[in-house]
């Protein structure tokens, strides 16, 4: 799977809103009402990750997620990771 290029991942942000591309990573932090709420919604994630064989790392403080994705054996950003991201983003 070939990298994105600059075009793709504009486009990408363009119609995404709170993602953000640092480096070859692209996160968002998503908030919920509670704590609770948000382990939901990190189990939620873990269903659609393993259903894409593609894992992001996930970091919780409280009620706030933080999503970030890359993929690592293609050395950055690929579609892989977009389309889990909005899967992810369907979600929320």
């Amino acid at each position: 799977m070939g990298l994105l290029s600059d075009g793709d991942r504009q486009a990408f942000l363009f119609g995404h809103e709170g993602w953000e591309i640092d480096g070859e990573v692209l996160t968002k932090t998503f908030t919920h009402a509670s704590f609770a709420a948000a382990v939901g919604f990190v189990a939620a994630v873990g269903v659609l990750a393993e259903k894409a064989f593609h894992h992001p790392d996930i970091d919780i403080r409280y009620s706030k997620v933080s999503i970030s994705l890359t993929t690592h054996d293609a050395g950055g950003l690929t579609a892989k990771d977009t389309d889990l991201a909005t899967q992810i983003e369907a979600l929320s």
